[in-house]
């Protein structure tokens, strides 16, 4: 009679972990389906080969072979997606990245100080006047090729350099701002907007770009709605809607931009 041992229960939990972890990126997406189907596809292969049913099971066994690289080429965003999670959001190298971030934010901090007035103060008479703005904050994350879809500014960041960026009548006002400490890196830049179903069909593309941005990229997105004026902030794929200023600075602070 076989017996379970260790090696078995660590085994079923990565395999449990993994499927969470894909369940997660892929949820809310139209590859949902997709990836309920490839699930039931493979419980009825194993079953299948445990039953000792050789005729199913061969026809299972090409299926999934052959549709492995056809599910290479559906699931490239999410795989990229899946990917980059692993890479910037495990534990490890979270905790790798707060220490860099740390000593980058003290350093910075000695040299000239983060000017988060800058940003609060323009979001806020952007918000006043209904003054439609998207500013993306890197993190640690490179995001030179967000910035090359843009112009480069390499500016000082000052509330009345953003206000005239996103002045309705400006030539730079669409897109949004790329910002890293107190510099402005690029103006009119284009974001992958996410795919997720499970967001507010009310909302725009500027706040579906700013969740995409940060389902792809370890940045915090700052979104000012042209419609109503509020301000909102997005961060791994989760948007906070309607903030306070004293908030924009508390995540600004927390998330150590």
């Amino acid at each position: 009679m076989p017996t379970i041992q260790i090696i078995d229960i660590i085994d079923i939990v990565l395999v449990a972990a993994l499927i969470y972890y894909i369940y997660r990126i892929v949820r809310g997406t139209n590859v949902m389906l997709i990836f309920w189907a490839l699930i039931i596809l493979i419980i009825a292969w194993r079953a299948a080969d445990i039953l000792g049913m050789r005729l199913l099971g061969a026809l299972l066994s090409a299926i999934t072979s052959v549709g492995l690289v056809a599910l290479i080429v559906i699931f490239q965003p999410e795989i990229r997606r899946f990917l980059l999670y692993l890479g910037t959001k495990t534990q490890l190298n979270e905790s790798l990245l707060k220490r860099l971030r740390f000593w980058k934010h003290n350093l910075q901090n000695n040299r000239q100080g983060l000017n988060y007035e800058a940003y609060i103060n323009a979001c806020m008479h952007m918000s006043q006047s209904k003054t439609g703005a998207l500013i993306i904050f890197q993190r640690g994350n490179e995001v030179e090729e967000l910035v090359n879809t843009g112009e480069r500014i390499g500016a000082t960041a000052s509330s009345a350099l953003l206000e005239t960026l996103f002045f309705k009548n400006s030539p730079l006002h669409d897109g949004a701002v790329i910002v890293h400490g107190n510099t402005v890196l690029a103006a009119r830049c284009i974001l992958p907007v996410t795919s997720r179903l499970d967001i507010d069909p009310n909302l725009g593309l500027r706040h579906r770009s700013a969740i995409g941005v940060t389902e792809q990229l370890d940045v915090l997105s700052v979104i000012v709605s042209e419609e109503t004026g509020a301000i909102s902030y997005a961060i791994g794929g989760t948007i906070h809607h309607d903030i306070s200023p004293v908030e924009l600075r508390q995540a600004l602070e927390q998330y150590e931009c």
